[in-house]
């Protein structure tokens, strides 16, 4: 396979992009790459520190091209349309202009539904659906008032089409989330703006790969077994999908979703495959979790 950039250099020179959930994972990767073609991010997630980070070790890379664009870390719950107002104000102040949304905010655990609790459904729907909208909104009318053509990408997942049980919540968010996409698409074309989707498979990142696949999953269930490829994805194969669906390469793409999974859409529902797991075995599930967002606290201060 091959993970290097494939667009030219300085593809994005120009360009401003937000990045939810940019912070960490593949929005982490996503940033990264976007920065090496020249454009400028804003990355935002809640956890400051997490984004200081990030940012620092972004723009302090030894390959880091010398017309690499910069990077702008604020703080932000995308479920606060106040805080996202001033992310946008922030960053046209900082950069001029925005270009781009990238919504890759997420929130996902596995559980079966009925021990879920209302707060854990709303958290998640909150995140996902809630935030994207409201992020998506945001920008939108600033494009719309000012005359800019702008492009919204979401990052979906493979069972916002197909359902999957044991991830209810996550499939309610992102399947709102994808008709969004296509119902923006059709009524803000007229504006120059597009409204695209990626629906990715497993692509393993520290900390959401925990909570998706804990112990004693982990250990008896191989995702790959699944997925015709018999491999994950690599953050640069994303990253690369990305790129282009930002760009003005796709200008004539709106409303779309691709899928990039090795092909395991065509093995049915991602989780259905958890009817496997017997009520002990969840109990233990939930305490692996319990203790993984609980470092994943630690390592945030």
């Amino acid at each position: 396979m091959n993970t290097s950039g494939m667009l030219r250099d300085g593809a994005m020179r120009g360009k401003t992009i937000i990045v939810t959930g940019g912070g960490t994972g593949l929005g982490k990767s996503i940033t990264r790459y976007l920065l090496q073609l020249g454009a400028n991010v804003t990355i935002c997630s809640r956890r400051q520190a997490v984004l200081d980070e990030t940012a620092r070790e972004l723009m302090s890379e030894p390959d880091r091209p010398a017309d690499a664009g910069e990077v702008l870390a604020i703080q932000c719950d995308v479920r606060n349309p106040a805080e996202i107002e001033q992310v946008i104000s922030q960053t046209i102040e900082k950069f001029g202009k925005i270009d781009g949304l990238l919504n890759n905010s997420a929130g996902n655990f596995i559980s079966p539904t009925e021990r879920l609790s209302y707060k854990a459904f709303d958290t998640i729907v909150d995140i996902v659906l809630r935030g994207t909208y409201y992020f998506t909104l945001a920008v939108g009318k600033y494009w719309i008032e000012n005359s800019i053509p702008g492009v919204v990408l979401n990052i979906s997942t493979t069972y916002a089409s197909t359902g999957s049980g044991y991830v209810v919540p996550s499939a309610v968010a992102k399947g709102g989330a994808l008709i969004m996409t296509k119902s923006l698409a059709a009524e803000w074309g007229k504006y120059g703006i597009r409204l695209n989707a990626i629906a990715p498979g497993p692509f393993p990142t520290k900390g959401a790969w925990d909570r998706l696949f804990p112990e004693p999953l982990a250990s008896v269930m191989d995702p790959t077994k699944r997925i015709p490829l018999k491999r994950v994805g690599e953050h640069g194969e994303l990253a690369n999908l990305a790129a282009y669906l930002l760009s003005d390469y796709s200008g004539f793409i709106t409303g779309e979703t691709v899928t990039i999974d090795g092909g395991e859409v065509l093995a049915a529902g991602e989780f259905n495959h958890l009817e496997q797991v017997s009520s002990e075995q969840w109990d233990m599930i939930e305490q692996s979790i319990k203790q993984a967002n609980r470092a994943s606290k630690k390592e945030g201060q």
